[in-house]
């Protein structure tokens, strides 16, 4: 079945090369959609294009449907070309020709762009929930480890003094901005097509302030052209949300596998969060980490793959737009699954309190050897010069110690501020 079947056969392979994967993907959008007839429904019952009857019948099957869609027992065969044919057939057979008269005033664009905002806005709101969790924990672990110090680096070279508190509240802080991006993206798909149609609108009286309100929008999308041209423009929005907050996850799993490595001896995770060699008995691997971090790098390129499918379409609907959801919902699975094993991982790392004591590390500590002549009146030029020269002839004496260090205080002013951030955002 095909809601624009007009009793004309198509070619096999025709259907089948343009139906695609549709149907597997529109299971993820099954709920939603049916969701969006219920609110359509209501809304022509309102404007007496359904009646009393009418109504009832489809409210009941269609709450039917919601059940066995959760329960798993929804599928959609073979002869049906996408989950709103699926829908619409379902309601013909149990209440007769009130299922019929369901796409009144609607189109499959309209349809697609509702259940897609719907699906996209829920998916959104809990990759949100799942980073400001992450945030939260990872500022724990700051707090907890915030005294112990680590060695900062720069072009993979020893630098200055760093500290656990500073790194693990540094990924905290990136994630707070990453969901600046999320929020704005929120906004974007915050705002109900339906009604829009083919892309040219209804003539037909409908309410879209009504179903904007029944489906929980924050607005409607008031030109139907724009809202057919936000297929493609939401999703892009929503991929470049996505990769801000892959981005940050990539650079923490590489960090991770970076510390764990023996040359480094930062920090550990247990025995069982490892994998092993199928020759080398003595190996425990971060591959949980190496994951995260090739996830997230491919979905750093999502956004580039949707601007291809859609960059040189000039407006209104055309069949490319199917294949916006191979990519979006799989890339919003992975960084759901990303996100959740970072939490499970890192809540589970034991970091090594006592790096400083190799003595690759002695002059870890040269700058604030440097800072202390220039308090004491030597210009800071001339003291440069002099701790140079003393490394250079082996005369500097290093001093492990955080007396004059920076750390403590920037540690503090961090802990002190992120959290507030992270609650405002």
């Amino acid at each position: 079945m095909k809601l624009w079947d007009k009793g004309l056969p198509t070619d096999q392979k025709i259907d089948m090369f343009t139906v695609g994967n549709d149907r597997q993907l529109d299971l993820v959008i099954a709920k939603y959609d049916v969701k969006a007839t219920l609110a359509h429904a209501k809304m022509l019952h309102k404007i007496d294009l359904l009646s009393d009857k009418d109504i009832l019948g489809i409210e009941m099957e269609l709450n039917n449907l919601s059940i066995e869609i959760e329960e798993g027992t929804f599928v959609i065969e073979n002869q049906f070309e996408d989950v709103h044919s699926k829908i619409e057939f379902e309601l013909t057979k149990r209440i007769g020709d009130a299922g019929k008269r369901i796409h009144t005033a609607r189109s499959r664009n309209d349809q697609v762009l509702v259940a897609m905002h719907l699906y996209l806005k829920d998916e959104l709101l809990q990759i949100k929930s799942q980073v400001k969790e992450l945030s939260k924990n990872l500022l724990d672990s700051a707090e907890k480890y915030k005294d112990i110090l680590l060695p900062g680096y720069t072009h993979l070279q020893i630098a200055m003094p760093s500290s656990f508190g500073l790194w693990f509240s540094a990924y905290a802080e990136s994630l707070v901005d990453d969901l600046y991006f999320v929020n704005a993206a929120l906004k974007v798909v915050d705002q109900n097509p339906l009604g829009s149609a083919a892309g040219y609108g209804s003539s037909f009286p409908i309410d879209r302030e009504f179903t904007t309100k029944e489906l929980g929008f924050e607005t409607l999308k008031y030109n139907v052209v724009a809202a057919q041209m936000s297929r493609g423009k939401s999703e892009k929005s929503i991929a470049f949300a996505m990769s801000s907050v892959a981005g940050t996850l990539s650079k923490l799993a590489m960090d991770v596998c970076l510390y764990m490595s023996q040359n480094f001896d930062f920090m550990s995770i247990p025995s069982e969060f490892t994998t092993g060699s199928s020759i080398m008995p003595h190996k425990k691997n971060p591959d949980v980490f190496e994951l995260i971090r090739g996830k997230c790098n491919k979905i750093q390129a999502l956004p580039y793959e949707l601007t291809l499918l859609t960059n040189n379409l000039p407006s209104g609907y055309h069949r490319d737009l199917q294949l916006l959801k191979e990519g979006i919902v799989p890339a919003i699975q992975d960084l759901k699954a990303s996100l959740e094993m970072a939490m499970y991982a890192l809540k589970n790392v034991k970091v090594n309190e006592n790096i400083l004591n190799d003595n690759k590390y002695d002059y870890l500590f040269s700058v604030d050897t440097l800072n202390e002549l220039v308090m004491q009146g030597m210009s800071f030029r001339d003291a440069y010069v002099k701790i140079g020269l003393d490394i250079e002839n082996g005369n500097y004496k290093p001093e492990k110690n955080t007396k004059h260090s920076h750390i403590g205080s920037i540690n503090n002013l961090c802990l002190e501020n992120i959290e507030e951030k992270l609650k405002q955002v």
